[in-house]
């Protein structure tokens, strides 16, 4: 007999595409501003490239359902990383999601993967007109779904929960007369390479450690972005390098969107200077 095969990730995200495309029309009555559910980072749910922001996913506003479907791929010298997931939100204040990654590791052959279940909820402000930030509170629970290779370099666990504090503002006329959007992130966590690499290690367990963007506004459906996450440092035998990118995302309207930009995420498990492209699509609602 023939061995089924098994779908692969493209088919996984078209299935969860076509989920959002043909959802009822009363679901899909966002009516937040465009670009307020934000993109989706590499861990799912709302937020920018590298990291989660305070906004929550979707547009829908008050007693609105919001959603979106991701597919993030990350290239860089020796690594590619995929990622793809789905998050649902309600009422723009509460957001739950899923994500999967995949690390492809080249000069290895090997591949690392885990899956990330998050949840986040909006506490106070809000991102426009309040005079403070909007500001959410975060969980992220990871398993590591291939243990062998981060146990052998001293990862101590197979699965880890990330717990973070994020405020987001929007500031009008900010910046030459554009619009400008800064987050900042606080998040405490043992993950060892996001836990693609495991969790805790010899140097020790969880530990604070920033996240920030910035997003320009340019004319129409434009923006212009940075992103800088700090790591821990939890192994002895590789050392783990903050990450940054410079982006750019179009927003053609609410249901589609698109982020490329150049990321220099420096040493991953041992080789340096891993820097390459990171493309982002996003279906929301």
């Amino acid at each position: 007999m023939l061995a089924k095969r098994k779908p692969n990730t493209f088919n996984r995200f078209f299935g969860l595409m076509l989920a959002v495309l043909i959802l009822p029309a009363q679901a899909m009555a966002g009516s937040k501003i465009l670009v307020t559910g934000g993109a989706s980072p590499i861990e799912g749910g709302g937020g920018g490239g590298l990291s989660p922001w305070a906004v929550i996913t979707g547009y829908g506003s008050s007693d609105e359902w919001g959603g979106s479907a991701f597919a993030t791929n990350v290239n860089v010298d020796d690594y590619e990383l995929n990622a793809f997931g789905v998050a649902g939100s309600y009422s723009d204040r509460i957001e739950l999601s899923y994500a999967r990654q995949k690390l492809e590791i080249a000069p290895l052959n090997l591949n690392l993967r885990q899956d990330i279940f998050g949840a986040k909820l909006r506490v106070a402000g809000a991102l426009l007109y309040s005079r403070i930030p909007q500001i959410s509170l975060g969980v992220q629970h990871k398993r590591n779904r291939d243990f062998a290779v981060p146990q052998a370099l001293g990862a101590e666990n197979k699965n880890g929960t990330d717990f973070y504090l994020s405020a987001g503002k929007m500031f009008f006329a900010a910046v030459a007369g554009r619009n400008l959007y800064l987050n900042s992130t606080l998040r405490y966590t043992d993950a060892n390479e996001t836990g693609l690499l495991g969790f805790g290690g010899p140097k020790g367990g969880r530990s604070f450690v920033l996240e920030g963007s910035a997003v320009l506004f340019l004319k129409d459906r434009w923006v212009l972005g940075y992103d800088y996450r700090q790591k821990p440092d939890h192994l002895d035998s590789v050392r783990e390098s903050d990450w940054q990118d410079i982006f750019v995302g179009y927003f053609p309207s609410k249901r589609f969107s698109v982020v490329a930009a150049y990321a220099d995420l420096d040493e991953i498990a041992g080789l340096p200077d891993q820097t390459g492209t990171y493309v982002s699509l996003q279906f929301a609602l």
